[in-house]
């Protein structure tokens, strides 16, 4: 008999799900921005730690990687969302919380509940330095681990070496050994 967190995680199949110290109550979850919102394109890493009395109580759920989202705290990730705060049934899955409750977070940030006043604020005041600002988080913080790793490749292999930089220390020193 399987219990209600490993049936939680089995139920994740399309998403990249990675267990902490090889348990069941705390993982991360790989999560995509919607395509349809300023965050398509970001990537965030999402932790998840089930209570001990899940699913009559709900996960605790936030983003590792920064966003910058009026309804989410920049620095501890943490989500102000009703739904997962004071509104959670058992009758909920965890794939709702990725495939229902944060893609309508982000679809929908709400600047009147806010736990980044700044974000909040910008939102409000100037629609478009918002959609900016949160573009640019995105680039610099949510991207996927390859895009990271493509994008360190490409830089390296761009970089030209002058001749003194190609000889390394120890073929310049066999050289000078052989003089």
């Amino acid at each position: 008999m399987s219990s209600p967190t490993s049936a939680a995680i089995g139920m994740m199949k399309d998403y990249q799900v990675q267990t902490i110290d090889d348990g069941l109550n705390e993982f991360h979850v790989e999560f995509e921005g919607p395509k349809n919102t300023f965050y398509k394109g970001g990537v965030w890493k999402v932790r998840v730690t089930f209570p001990n009395d899940y699913p009559y109580k709900s996960p605790s759920v936030g983003f590792i990687n920064r966003i910058y989202h009026p309804n989410v705290d920049e620095m501890s990730g943490s989500i102000c969302l009703d739904v997962l705060n004071q509104k959670w049934s058992p009758m909920y899955q965890l794939r709702n919380v990725f495939d229902d409750f944060l893609p309508q977070l982000l679809t929908y940030p709400n600047p009147y509940d806010p736990l980044n006043k700044e974000a909040a604020a910008l939102m409000i005041r100037d629609l478009t330095a918002y959609e900016q600002k949160v573009k640019e988080h995105c680039q610099r913080y949510a991207k996927k681990p390859e895009d990271v790793v493509a994008k360190e490749e490409e830089k390296s292999s761009d970089v030209e070496l002058t001749d003194d930089e190609y000889d390394s220390g120890d073929d310049k020193a066999a050289r000078e050994a052989d003089l």
